[in-house]
């Protein structure tokens, strides 16, 4: 892609929000039309969450695998495109709603049509592509292989978390993952075939976006899932009890959103075990990540420098006490195989010390300035525009994690309303485009912003909130709600700001 201005802007929204008409956002026509409003709007950025495969909640921070892709994602109108499915495996489709995923009835229908894809494959004349798919699983195997077994397990033990395997496969010896893999080749080729499509997918879009000047903003946990095939094949690197169970488990003391604090329960790194092999794991998923996004955020950059460590069988996570993170040895070490330049952005929210700044500032990565934090009360804040000391920093209206601005303002007393209204000098009727406006203002050198502030929609449509575990990341909109109107507000905001492109 072209080199970009030095002060960006973007938006943030996950590719399942994509108007669709297979019930679920994916990376057909929905995600073109999108970075076509970006190129026309005179938008620069494009950030997303997490890209892997999800389980039980459908959190995009709880995936089987660090590596994998989200196959729901796949567009079956590639699918026909490709030859693999017909329309009239369409014919029995369900009414979607445009505002919401059901994922379980999205699973059901899409794994369908995967699977009647996966049959066709294998007598499909289209000879580039019975190739591509070799060489992908030739390019890919280092983590390809174990996550394509660790799935056909699943499969084999109704789903349940690899703890529970009533087999050898729990912790299987060198003969007895062969057998296994002999008796299922063609459900661990299905997995590896999925995978190969979603990449395929995800590939050609990336092209597309950095072809119209947009770059991808991608997103990782700091912390994988236990139910993983990262955990499964890799338990030396986490800190397991002999049986596989966690000893300790991740979660962060009580904040801003919990008075209990979270208590996530991921598994925690034996970070001695990583140094050992010069940090190999984290390498290659970092590797990985940079070749499908532009930007790479990580979540819960505060873990590198230290982590609440909490007791495994804990309800809460108040009892948890801090231990130290590897700190710059890591980055270094990934510094040392990937470049100098490391294209990482941190999410230094939370309890953040002067030695988290320290080791972020360090390898100059970018922190995130929360605006709806900046007014949370009515003292002075270190998120406030006019106290933003560095542009080296990415200002948001909100996250993922936050209400929409509409709906976080509605609920507000009134004394802070009126702060909000004073300092944005409006009377707070369109409050999340005030905060667009004042994000695109700030010194920061990225301004990125969620959708539905862009649609100063409100709390109805929130992606998640921080300790529910229900209703979560199901938002959709439609492409009628990116309208001309808002192209050009957006478009002239940017450039007020010297944001975006010089030619838009």
């Amino acid at each position: 892609m072209s080199e970009l201005h030095t002060r960006l802007s973007g938006v943030l929204v996950h590719p399942t929000s994509f108007p669709s008409p297979y019930g679920i956002g994916d990376l057909g026509k929905g995600a073109y039309e999108f970075i076509d409003f970006l190129k026309t709007s005179g938008q620069n950025l494009w950030q997303v969450l997490p890209l892997g495969p999800t389980g039980f909640g459908d959190s995009p921070y709880q995936s089987f695998s660090a590596f994998a892709g989200q196959t729901l994602l796949i567009s079956p109108d590639d699918l026909m495109k490709l030859e693999l499915i017909k329309e009239e495996d369409l014919a029995d489709m369900p009414e979607w709603d445009p505002k919401k995923v059901d994922y379980g009835a999205v699973q059901t229908f899409k794994n369908e049509l995967f699977r009647k894809a996966f049959h066709t494959f294998h007598h499909t004349p289209n000879k580039f592509l019975l190739e591509a798919f070799d060489d992908f699983c030739s390019e890919n195997k280092f983590w390809l292989n174990d996550y394509a077994l660790f799935m056909a397990c699943k499969d084999a033990h109704e789903s349940k978390c690899w703890l529970d395997w009533e087999d050898e496969m729990v912790d299987p010896t060198p003969a007895e993952r062969l057998a296994f893999e002999k008796e299922h080749k063609d459900e661990i080729k299905y997995y590896k075939f999925v995978q190969f499509l979603f990449f395929r997918e995800w590939n050609a879009l990336k092209e597309y976006a950095n072809e119209s000047d947009v770059a991808i903003i991608g997103d990782i946990p700091f912390f994988v899932s236990l139910d993983s095939a990262d955990v499964w094949a890799n338990k030396d690197l986490f800190q397991l009890d002999t049986k596989g169970h966690p000893t300790h488990v991740a979660g962060v003391p009580p904040d801003y959103f919990s008075a209990t604090g979270q208590l996530w329960g991921n598994p925690l790194y034996d970070w001695k075990k990583h140094k050992e092999d010069g940090y190999s794991w984290w390498i290659s998923r970092i590797r990985m990540q940079m070749k499908l996004t532009d930007y790479l955020r990580i979540d819960h950059f505060r873990g590198f420098e230290a982590y609440w460590s909490v007791p495994a069988g804990e309800e809460t996570a108040v009892n948890g006490t801090w231990k130290k993170g590897p700190g710059e040895s890591l980055f270094l070490a990934i510094q040392k195989e990937l470049g100098e330049e490391l294209s990482i952005w941190a999410e230094d929210l939370g309890v953040i010390t002067p030695e988290v700044e320290w080791l972020r500032d360090m390898f100059h990565f970018p922190g995130m300035k929360i605006l709806q934090f900046a007014f949370q009360g009515l003292d002075e804040s270190a998120y406030h525009p006019h106290n933003l000391t560095t542009t080296n920093c990415i200002c948001y209206t909100g996250t993922h994690d936050n209400d929409t601005t509409t709906g976080w303002y509605q609920l507000l007393p009134e004394p802070q309303k009126d702060k909000i209204r004073r300092y944005c000098n409006c009377d707070g009727g369109i409050i999340s485009l005030d905060f667009i406006r004042m994000c695109m203002a700030s010194v920061a050198k990225y301004a990125i912003f969620p959708i539905q502030d862009l649609f100063c929609q409100g709390s109805e449509c929130r992606m998640n909130t921080p300790g529910s575990a229900m209703e979560n990341w199901t938002y959709r909109f439609e492409s009628s709600e990116l309208t001309s109107e808002r192209t050009d507000w957006l478009k002239s905001t940017s450039q007020l700001f010297g944001r975006g492109r010089s030619n838009a």
